[in-house]
């Protein structure tokens, strides 16, 4: 492939979804593409707004919450993998509103503990606790939802 063909697929690529740098160069890697050539195509990708890191980022966290009920430490961690600078990471995640993330972690508690067999409350708790960690919500806000969730 030339150097056009390259930036045809990939903005072809970012047109249909949102993508970040370091998924573009890890394509061009993937494809065999020369470091100069993918220090161009990747200019030419930012300079024209497909690739933009800072949308890129919003819109990830705002799926992962949203859709896919991830916490704020397993979103920083994804973007993290994606090699999203932590500043615009962390941008990203003050954007998220607190009282829609509690009021998505309430639901989501509430059916679990269905599941959860447990002999007493305080079992039930932590077995609450670290599924909801591994789900990557924080100690504070899973405390605040099970203390509400046990009134």
């Amino acid at each position: 492939m030339n150097e056009q063909q390259v930036f045809q697929k990939l903005a072809t690529l970012c047109a249909r979804a949102e993508h970040c740098q370091w998924e573009m160069l890890e394509k061009m890697r993937q494809w065999g593409i020369d470091d100069e050539v993918q220090a161009r195509i990747m200019a030419r990708l930012v300079g024209e707004r497909y690739v933009d890191d800072n949308r890129y980022a919003e819109a990830f966290v705002r799926d992962k919450v949203r859709y896919n009920q991830w916490g704020r430490r397993k979103v920083e961690q994804a973007l993290w993998m994606k090699h999203i600078d932590s500043d615009i990471a962390r941008e990203a995640l003050d954007s998220i509103d607190d009282e829609e993330y509690i009021s998505m972690l309430k639901p989501m508690l509430k059916q679990k503990s269905r599941s959860i067999k447990a002999s007493n409350d305080y079992e039930r708790n932590m077995k609450l606790m670290k599924w909801a960690l591994g789900r990557g919500f924080t100690m504070d806000i899973i405390r605040q939802c099970i203390k509400v969730e046990d009134d």
